[in-house]
């Protein structure tokens, strides 16, 4: 089995299912924010703030660069991984992209009480967390090889999906 590359915008429930299919199917489970933020020793809250997103957003690639030479990992990419055409063209080389997709409200209430979202710094709303989904859903949409929405569904029943579509 190839990789399983989840992307999506932050709190549309990747970790959750990648732990999940974890369970499922044995899959190594790779958390590339958690990864990221080990391998510099800072958050990546400190690293956005420190570094900036260039930087970050290198250290994703390089990751990525990195996992295509591996197989049976359940990836949970960064909100911001498919971004740069090279990572789409690296998790497509190696596996296949799901894009796990949530309303603004799911997003919302998933989030709103965490503090560990630089990009959402001041910004904790509907209308501006639909305005940034919208902003990236051209290019999450074109990157994913299929897309499963999660609103309203239990991990099981997304993880069930995923496997019967890959």
């Amino acid at each position: 089995m190839n990789n399983i590359y989840l992307i999506g915008f932050m709190g549309s429930g990747k970790s959750a299912v990648c732990s999940r299919l974890h369970e499922l199917t044995g899959m190594e489970v790779v958390e590339m924010d958690a990864i990221l933020a080990d391998n510099e020793k800072m958050t990546i809250n400190d690293i956005f703030a420190t570094k900036g997103e260039e930087y970050f957003r290198d250290k994703e690639t390089e990751l990525l660069t990195q996992l295509s030479d591996e197989s049976r990992k359940a990836v949970s990419c960064g909100g911001g991984a498919i971004l740069r055409p090279q990572n789409v063209s690296l998790m497509k080389e190696t596996g296949k992209i799901i894009l796990l997709s949530a309303k603004p409200e799911t997003i919302y209430d998933r989030l709103k009480d965490s503090d560990d979202r630089p990009l959402l710094h001041g910004n904790m709303n509907v209308p501006f967390i639909a305005e940034m989904i919208e902003k990236r859903r051209p290019r999450y949409e074109s990157a994913a090889d299929y897309t499963v929405t999660v609103d309203n569904k239990s991990l099981d029943d997304i993880c069930r999906e995923i496997l019967s579509l890959i």
